[in-house]
This record gives structure tokens, C-alpha cells and sequence, in this order.
């Protein structure tokens, strides 16, 4: 594919597995990005680069990495400079929270939480950060809603503090990176659905912890994973190349409605 709003461009996707990580990969590659992609199981992996094939598009895919190992990544995004030539967009899409109520939550799902949010976005965006400047490319963050709101009816302490810093770790980025001409941006979805809120909506239907989130949305539903990728994808292309520093709430309105 030669045509496209990312046309030419190198773009790096964590997380590419399932679930809006997937739909992402799929909606830059058809328009025009080569995407290197990672994520923890070859299983997922595999089905990604299927759909993408099926589409007559293709990915390049490392599994498994796990993003918490700062060497293991260094030789990822190194890697992908090196075969592809340059690396143009960091879209720090890989999420792994643990949820419970913060009174008795153990230190460790806490730990584990931080290290798998905040921790592979540092990584991935500072090792990144060489390759950007070269080609005064950006990132772009996935945040949460987490990060905007507190939820009565889900426990979600350490996601949120997790996430809240991801968005206030964007803003600082942005910043810095205007010196050597990096943009960068998030993305904070809502109750988005995929595969673990759909298990979550099959098993306890309207009684599930995310419901009074969703009944405040536009359409009373989760929203579907396309809708984030697209405000990534705007985000990531020349399109947004006055904008930094912002971050694009896609929640079908649940934040802003009472």
C-alpha cells in the first residue's frame, strides 16, 4: 500500500495482540504505514499478522517481548530502526493493569500495575526518543479515563494512578520534545469493548463494575476499539502536525455527562 494518511511512515505499535492494539495495527497498515509491531503471546500475535494478510497487507511482529525488559526493548525498537531505516511514530498501546480496591489491594498487583503501564511507556518512548529526533517523528499514548475520573463501582486505584501518569508523563514529553521537534499526544479511551469487557458483560450482564460508566455514553454501550485507533491515527499523521501535548478523551461523552 503506497496511499494513505501514513503513508511512508514507520510507525512502532506495543500490544498488538487483541483488542484496540490489534484494530490499531490494522487500520494504520491499510493506511500505509509499515507497522512493527510486539506483543507478549506468538499465539495472538500470529492472528494478527492473519487478519492483516487477509487484508493483503502485512506486519512486522516480535513475539514474545515482554515490555517491562528495558534491553529486550532497546533491541526491539534498534531492530526496527535498522531493517526498516527509521522510525517515525512510538504508539505506546500495551496495557497490563491489576484491579482491586486500594484498602487491600497487596503491594505487589500495585507494583505490577505500574510496571506494565507506566513503566513500558517510559521505556519504549526514551529508547525511542533517538530514533525520533532523527526523523522528527512522535508518540502517541494511550491514557484511560482512569486517568480523568474516579469510578464509585470499580476498583481501579492502581490503573488509574498508572494512567493519570501516563497523561501527565505526555504533557512533559511534549514539552521537552519541542526542542528537537517530537510531538506528543494520548489517547485516553473509556469503556471500550474489547475482549476482557465483553467476558466481563457476559458474565454478570448489567451488574457488571463498568455499567454505570457505559449508561452515560452516547449510545449506552461500550465503545468500539476502531473509534480509538481513528484518534490515534490522527494523532500519529501529518495531519496533527501543529498538535502536541494534548490528550483526546474517547469515552462517548461519559466524562462530561451527569
Amino acid at each position: 500500500m503506497t496511499t494513505g494518511r501514513l503513508a511512508g511512515k514507520v510507525v512502532l505499535i506495543t500490544g498488538i495482540g487483541s483488542g484496540m492494539g490489534r484494530v490499531t495495527a490494522q487500520l494504520f497498515v491499510r493506511e500505509g504505514a509499515t507497522v512493527v509491531g510486539c506483543t507478549l503471546t506468538p499465539e495472538s500475535a500470529a492472528e494478527t499478522m492473519g487478519l492483516i494478510g487477509a487484508e493483503g497487507g502485512t506486519i512486522d511482529s516480535t513475539a514474545p517481548l515482554d515490555l517491562s525488559d528495558r534491553e529486550a526493548v532497546k533491541g526491539w525498537i534498534d531492530g526496527a530502526a535498522e531493517r526498516h531505516g527509521r522510525i517515525d511514530v512510538l504508539y505506546n498501546n500495551a496495557s497490563a493493569p491489576r484491579f482491586g480496591p486500594f484498602e487491600g489491594q497487596p503491594v505487589e498487583d500495585y507494583r505490577f500495575t505500574i510496571r506494565n503501564e507506566l513503566d513500558v511507556v517510559w521505556h519504549a518512548s526514551q529508547l525511542a526518543w533517538p530514533h525520533l529526533v532523527r526523523a522528527g517523528g512522535n508518540i502517541v499514548n494511550i491514557g484511560s479515563g482512569a486517568a480523568l475520573q474516579g469510578a464509585r463501582d470499580l476498583p481501579q486505584a492502581a490503573h488509574a494512578a498508572a494512567k493519570g501518569a501516563v497523561v501527565a508523563l505526555t504533557r512533559q514529553l511534549a514539552a521537552e520534545g519541542i526542542a528537537v521537534g517530537i510531538r506528543v499526544n494520548s489517547v485516553s479511551p473509556g469503556v471500550i469493548g474489547t475482549p476482557p469487557i465483553q467476558a466481563m458483560y457476559e458474565q454478570l450482564g448489567d451488574k457488571a463494575p463498568v455499567a454505570p460508566i457505559v449508561a452515560r455514553t452516547i449510545d449506552g454501550k461500550p465503545g468500539d476499539p476502531l473509534g480509538v485507533a481513528y484518534a490515534g491515527l490522527y494523532l500519529a499523521s501529518d495531519e496533527a502536525a501543529w498538535v502536541t501535548g494534548i490528550n483526546i478523551s474517547v469515552d462517548g461523552g461519559a466524562s462530561n455527562t451527569m
